[in-house]
């Protein structure tokens, strides 16, 4: 059985974590209601895209 003859290193170790941090998503602001959404994507509170009206949101 393979067994390493070093311990590895804090420093070797960490920068093999180096490219595992979650990044934040990208957010925009809807044109029509200001409202943070993805973007390229419709908007959750108003339903519009690229100024059209694509889901019909109900007031409650």
């Amino acid at each position: 059985m393979a067994v390493p003859k070093r311990k590895t290193s804090k420093a070797r170790r960490d920068k093999r974590r180096a490219h595992d941090a979650l990044s934040a998503p990208a957010t925009s602001t809807c044109p029509q209601c200001g409202a943070p959404k993805p973007p390229h994507r419709v908007c959750g509170s108003c339903g519009t895209y690229k100024g059209r009206t694509i889901l019909e949101i109900a007031d409650d």
